[in-house]
């Protein structure tokens, strides 16, 4: 009777599981991937009762398993989103119900009526590398793209704002394109959007990106109506600093407009202390240098732009961004040099006062085209950029006797190098299936750039300046890159849900560039050069939120024009620098293993990368007889980088969550200088940042600790730093936040180098006003924007 029973049951069993289905889809709004979406299964009599719920994963996707056979509402909801509901019908013939992609609208009216409960996540996992959303970061509130990268996973910024990832200096973009506004410390961090790491790109990527891709993406309004916002922020350091903030947008169904306007004004200070030892010059046996700035920053962005879509499968796009930054330095340098019994053998002070301006405009025009089949996209763009610098210096030298007291007459000198540079992009870019499971992406790059550089030094005679002629010059430099590329990509399984997914490119460039000097034809050079970078990519899904990656890419890193540049900066003359016309490309090749997991409260990104390196080009310094130093770039053999990378996503408490990243890595240099000077250097190295995010009713405190280990160069290394940022953000109303930043809390971040070689050892510490703080007032008007208020979560009042 008992084997009866279960036998029983155990078919009522089976029947009622069989009876049920399976139903999937992936949430897109605007293009991209829509996470944290509600997904609400209910009753078709009843909407308000949920029989199951769900939240879409980062790539949109959502799935609900074991629904009875039935009919059902799948309703859709997410902030700032039109909400959509559908009709299921769930039977035999009908058990897994797989909905595809499916296009949220947008729905401005909808903002008014939300109340934001969590804020969208600092860092996003997407299927090239992660995401940045910048409106997440409040410690760098008032700061700039500078400020909002020392606080990015795996990538490192230096005291002077040098940026690297795994050691390497990555390709900075501006919205998907190369421009001369590619320079982070002139981006306010108040028009970003968000920042994408991409640290093994794709074949479509322009091939010159060594170690990866920092594409930064400005803010640009997608909410219908008139929408505006104004910010003010004033800080305290050393010195005082103020910014501001307007943005004024206007959209109908066919038209976008917007204008932007920001500015940041800083003085800030900076010591310096610095030594050498020559081991050869007992007149010159020891140097000891101490400087001081005083620095004056100002930086002026305005951005105009204009978006036309005649109807929902083409779009035009017009943008024209406008840069004004300028800085006014006064430098003091005290310079003694000791004979090797510490005798003094000369002192001398070098004041400088420093006047640089640049004004830089940009015009960029867009086409994307739309088709029915959303695998199926067509886009062009042609930019074209004017750059014009302009830097003077007046500098006044005196000798001082042992008590630092001026004695003899000073000697004057001055300075100037003026530069205008011309940038043109030409793009396009066609994407088409040739398979239900594969695409093909197919496109072609020119590139066109020229410079003008006029350096000229002059000495004081008497009441006149005359040009020193051997430290003068003017430098002409041409450029042409010619790019094309084919990749092939697909997957295997549900289109939606695949089980592997797969891709090769083949990228081809063709670059020639010039340079000459106005006064001498010994240092002219041309290059040619031709290159194929193959790249492939592999992935592994062990669930949808689970999965592995294997890529391969070749990379080059072409010498700059201020690297070839062959004339000599002599304003230091014990540290002078000189561009070299004859160095070669490096050529890398980089390979990543990679593990991504997602749990509701969790995620994990892991990577393995190895990179090789051929012709490394990294600075070379030499001492002459004279006590001077020369530094140049120069050809090394190879380099070896391989290591770990972490990014550790948690969501702790409901009312804390952080974020870990750690980058552990072994560096080898191995090579020679003309074949005579043997250079090699190995050391471990290590980046960590933990972001904690506390957020409690309408306020949120962010605390960042950073610390960055010594990296290794040819002849020595950079030293270690480490600091803590803070910042608050108290919602004051429903249109006003005010926000309160401390950078550097315990005034611990300095940075240095050292270099030795068995002529000299030099060492170099810096310190700037680095601890600082900032109030910062913002007010928005209509509805608010999308980086500021477009969420993971929300409630309806």
């Amino acid at each position: 009777m008992k084997q009866l029973f279960f036998l029983i049951l155990t078919c009522i069993t089976v029947v009622a599981y069989a009876q049920t289905g399976l139903v999937k889809g992936r949430l897109v709004g605007e293009g991209e991937p829509v996470e944290f979406a509600n997904v609400l299964l209910t009753t078709v009599s009843d909407t308000s009762t949920v029989l199951q719920f769900a939240l879409t994963d980062a790539q949109g996707m959502f799935t609900l398993d074991k629904v009875p056979f039935g009919e059902y509402r799948l309703i859709n909801r997410f902030i700032s989103y039109k909400t959509i509901t559908t009709a299921l019908n769930i039977n035999e013939n009908n058990s897994s119900v797989d909905l595809g992609t499916i296009v949220m609208e947008t729905d401005a009216a909808m903002l008014g009526e939300v109340t934001v409960t969590a804020q969208r996540r600092l860092v996003q996992k997407t299927t090239e590398g992660f995401k940045i959303n910048a409106a997440s970061n409040i410690t760098q509130l008032g700061g700039t793209a500078t400020d909002l990268l020392r606080s990015a996973p795996t990538v490192h910024v230096s005291d002077e704002g040098r940026i690297s990832l795994r050691g390497k200096t990555p390709l900075i973009l501006i919205n998907g394109r190369s421009s001369s506004l590619a320079n982070t410390n002139q981006i306010a961090a108040s028009s970003i959007e968000s920042i994408e790491i991409i640290t093994n790109p794709p074949a479509r990527y322009d091939a010159s990106a060594e170690s990866g891709i920092i594409n930064i993406i400005l803010k640009k309004n997608r909410q219908s109506g008139t929408n505006g916002a104004l910010a003010l922020g004033a800080g305290w350091g050393a010195r005082e600093r103020i910014n501001v903030t307007v943005i004024i947008n206007h959209k109908t169904e066919k038209w976008n407009f917007g204008m932007a306007y920001d500015n940041r004004f800083a003085m800030r200070t900076r010591d310096i202390e610095a030594s050498r030892t020559n081991f050869a010059l007992p007149d010159e046996y020891r140097i000891e240098q101490i400087r001081h700035d005083d620095c004056y920053e100002q930086l002026q962005n305005l951005k105009l732009n204009i978006d036309f879509s005649p109807n929902d499968k083409n779009i035009f796009g017009f943008e024209v961004i406008g840069n004004l930054p300028g800085i006014d330095n006064l430098e003091s340098l005290n310079s003694a040099i000791r004979r090797q019994n510490n005798d003094l053998a000369s002192n001398r002070n070098r004041y400088s006062e420093e006047i640089e301006r640049s004004k830089v405009v940009e015009f960029a025009l867009n086409y994307n085209r739309k088709f029915t089949d959303d695998r199926k996209k067509l886009s062009a763009n042609v930019t074209t950029s004017i750059k014009g610098f302009r830097q003077n210096t007046d500098i006044t030298s005196h000798m001082l006797d042992q008590n630092d007291v001026f004695t003899g007459a000073p000697f004057y000198e001055r300075t100037h190098n003026y530069e205008n540079v011309y940038l043109s992009n030409a793009t396009l870019d066609y994407t088409f299936p040739v398979s239900p499971g594969a695409v093909v992406e197919v496109g072609g790059k020119g590139q066109f750039r020229s410079m003008t550089a006029d350096f000229q030094m002059a000495k004081k005679v008497e009441n006149d300046y005359e040009v020193n002629n051997a430290a003068s010059d003017i430098f002409k430099f041409g450029e042409q890159v010619y790019a094309v590329y084919a990749q092939y990509s697909g997957f295997i399984g549900d289109r939606d849900n695949p089980r592997w997914q797969y891709g090769a490119g083949l990228r081809a460039e063709q670059v020639y560039n010039r340079g000459e000097m106005q006064k001498s034809d010994d240092n002219s050079f041309k290059n040619n050069y031709i290159n194929f970078f193959p790249s492939a990519n592999l992935v592994f899904f062990i669930k949808s939120d689970e999965f592995i990656k294997l890529t391969y890419g070749k990379r080059i890193n072409y010498p700059g024009a201020g690297q070839l540049r062959p004339f000599t900066d002599v304003t230091d003359s014990l540290h002078q620098y000189s561009g070299n016309p004859y160095l070669k490309p490096e050529i890398i090749h980089s390979t990543e293993l990679g593990f991504n997991k997602e749990w509701e409260k969790y995620s994990l990104s892991s990577i393995l990368f190895y990179r090789y390196s051929q012709d490394v080009i990294r600075q070379y310094s030499e001492l002459h007889p004279n006590g001077m130093i020369m530094s140049t770039q120069q050809n090394f053999g190879s380099a070896v980088t391989y290591g770990l990378e972490n990014i550790i996503g948690a969501e702790l408490l409901y009312f804390y969550s952080a974020n870990l990243s750690v980058s552990l890595f072994q560096s080898r240099i191995n090579g020679t200088i003309e074949n005579t000077t043997e250079l090699t250097n190995n050391a471990f190295c290590w980046y960590g940042k933990l972001i904690n995010n506390f957020k409690w009713r309408n306020s949120r405190l962010q605390l960042t600790g950073i610390y960055n280990s010594s990296t290794i160069t040819p002849q020595g290394k950079n030293f270690a730093n480490y600091y803590v940022d803070m910042g608050f953000q108290q919602q004051l109303g429903k249109n006003t936040h005010l926000g309160i930043v401390l950078t550097d809390v315990f005034n611990s971040m300095k940075s240095g180098f050292d270099l030795n070689t068995p002529d000299f050892y030099r060492t170099n510490t810096r310190k700037a006003d680095t601890r600082a703080i900032l109030v910062a007032f913002a007010y928005t008007f209509n509805s608010a924007f999308r980086s500021r208020l477009l969420e993971n979560r929300f409630s309806i009042e």
